[in-house]
């Protein structure tokens, strides 16, 4: 089927639930308008639409090809990241300084969505290039600025994220990749690196890798990582290209999923380059020893990218099987019927979408009120209101990656399950978003990752206070939907009754989390993503809420657009079927420590 991005959906929270006033109010922004906005959105989605959802399925069964003289991406992807490229999306959220177009990180976060949505294994190589560009602007050396950055944003070159060895995958501390300095200041790199997506392609002129490594006398452990940038071919002083770097791609790796993404093994100092004896010739960022803190740049604003793609992919589950049960007749209607009816008539497949639909725009809503907060955090005069947002940012990260991306492994595996048996056929093209979907919990840090992140940096070390102050906001909301009005009272009260009741859970288990870190930490840990999906599953209720009482109020004001009306049935859904979860959850974080316990003494 076709993929319309959903543009509707888009203004609305921008506009609702993530405060675009506010945030184009900004210093920075004054150019920067509404309609700006809006001229933005549509031609992203044109493009999307015309340029990038077509190659979707063409990316799953021709994917990208390695051979000797380099990797060959899938037919047609070398002309759409061209056209992307032209049509300055790479630059879009980067600051005016840098050659970039300097919009809101509100504003691309939808339009990084749309891109994922059309294809998910394409925007891999973007998606990766903002972050080399973000981690080179905040630690890069002046001169590395003006050299690697300004064709990066053109998309004439494009970016990697070189982390992982075959012996060190999460566990960083493993490292054995080896630079050793040269008399000219320069580095040479050796070692594998293994998982590099778009570490080879043909779609730009160079790769721009970010590689860590070790230098000879460096300490143990992640304290003995350095950062350096490794271009496939050597930049001369004024930018041109030179001799083909020592890094190559040995192999691609078949995977489950996004298949039109190369996936590389990549090896350094093979003694197949152009470039001398030694290595790959590298370029240390910053201080040596400190690459793992510059590389996190980069990880953090990749994690976000990621909980983008969870939304993205369940979006485009959800209108295929939204599309498939509105057309597929099969059964009379409970309550009767003249003949057969369309699948969606029947009140198990309206439930599966109404959860598709609510997890979706649910965790939509918490992305881009996230991205706001960003923007805030950035450009906000007050120092401590500053502070604060940068804080609230930061909580919300792995909130994003985690519960969007978990959540999108939900929504595809339902969206399968509306198919029926259809849906297990690769044809009808279902299989696909759900396969796809499948690496998302795990790259970029797995979801336990986020979750030991979520405990350790972002409840324990401020003592919980963002997340009260999250809790205090839900609750406020739950009790302006419990004391609504009109013709959606019921609805809007069932709402604010789950809303406040999984407030409460969800403040219980942070005051267990808080109150155990110390005697039991494996317990509290056993509990982490629990207690991070229960992070997620509240605060898409609480947006989902938010929508609802926006909805109802332009309806009151006299709006019959069905948009709105659809708006509180989603939240009504949520609240029925999703936000129970949370007291589940509750228990499984404050039960975890004596579940642990008993396991570790039966080893099972």
């Amino acid at each position: 089927m076709t993929y319309q991005v959903p543009t509707q959906d888009i203004r609305f929270v921008l506009r609702e639930l993530a405060d675009l006033q506010g945030v184009l109010a900004l210093p920075g922004f004054e150019e920067v308008s509404e309609d700006l906005v809006d001229a933005v959105l549509e031609e992203n989605a044109r493009f999307v639409e015309q340029e990038v959802a077509p190659l979707n399925r063409v990316g799953d069964t021709e994917p990208a090809r390695w051979s000797e003289e380099g990797v060959r991406t899938t037919p047609g992807f070398k002309a759409a990241f061209q056209a992307f490229a032209q049509g300055g999306w790479q630059g879009l959220p980067h600051d005016t300084e840098l050659g970039g177009q300097g919009l809101p990180k509100l504003v691309a976060a939808p339009v990084t969505e749309s891109i994922n949505a059309g294809n998910l294994a394409f925007s891999l190589c973007p998606l990766l290039t903002d972050g080399v560009v973000e981690a080179l602007s905040m630690v890069g050396s002046d001169s590395q600025k003006d050299r690697f950055i300004p064709p990066l944003l053109e998309g004439r070159w494009t970016g990697t994220m070189n982390l992982t060895e075959p012996q060190a995958g999460s566990d960083l501390a493993l490292l054995k990749s080896r630079a050793v300095r040269q008399d000219d200041g320069s580095y040479r790199i050796t070692g594998q690196k293994i998982f590099i997506t778009y570490g080879d392609h043909d779609m730009a002129e160079n790769i721009i890798h970010l590689v860590l490594a070790r230098t000879p006398d460096a300490p143990k452990g992640v304290k003995g990582i350095s950062l350096f940038i490794v271009p496939k071919f050597l930049v001369g002083d004024d930018g041109s290209l030179g001799a083909r770097n020592d890094v190559v791609c040995a192999s691609l790796e078949h995977k489950l999923g996004i298949h039109g993404s190369p996936t590389a093994v990549l090896l350094y100092g093979s003694g197949q380059g152009e470039a001398g004896e030694g290595g790959a010739v590298g370029y240390l960022i910053g201080e040596e020893n400190r690459g793992l803190e510059y590389m996190f740049i980069m990880m953090n604003a990749a994690r976000y990218a990621v909980g983008l793609q969870g939304v993205a992919l369940s979006e485009r589950a959800l209108q295929h099987a939204a599309a498939y049960a509105a057309e597929r007749i099969q059964g009379n209607a409970l309550e009767g019927s003249a003949g057969p009816v369309p699948i969606i008539r029947h009140p198990d497949v309206a439930r599966m979408l109404g959860i598709m639909r609510g997890l979706t725009e649910g965790a939509r809503a918490v992305a881009y009120v996230a991205a706001g907060y960003r923007d805030k955090a950035a450009r906000l005069t007050d120092e401590a209101e500053r502070a604060r947002c940068k804080a609230v940012y930061e909580y919300f990260v792995p909130i994003v990656k985690a519960f969007s991306t978990e959540s999108s492994v939900e929504v595809t595996s339902l969206g399968v399950q509306v198919h029926g048996g259809m849906g297990f056929i690769e044809e009808t093209g279902a299989a696909q978003y759900y396969r796809d979907a499948r690496i998302l919990p795990i790259y970029e840090g797995t979801t336990a990752i986020q979750a030991n992140d979520f405990i350790g940096r972002k409840l324990v070390r401020d003592g919980g206070a963002v997340a009260r102050e999250q809790i205090a906001g839900m609750r406020d909301t739950a009790a302006v939907l419990r004391a609504a009005g009109g013709v959606h009272a019921e609805a809007l009260g069932m709402i604010g009754e789950r809303l406040e009741t999984a407030a409460g859970a969800y403040e219980s288990a942070l005051d267990y989390v808080l109150a155990h870190i110390r005697e039991d930490i494996r317990g509290v840990f056993t509990g982490s993503v629990p207690c991070l999906m229960l992070a997620g599953t509240v605060h898409a209720g609480w947006q989902l809420g938010r929508s609802a009482l926006a909805a109802a109020a332009a309806i009151g004001e006299g709006s019959t657009d069905a948009f709105h009306s659809n708006k509180i049935a989603t939240a009504v859904q949520y609240a029925a079927h999703v936000l129970p979860r949370a007291l589940a959850l509750q228990s499984a974080i404050e039960d975890g420590g004596l579940a642990d316990r008993y396991v570790r003494q039966a080893q099972i």
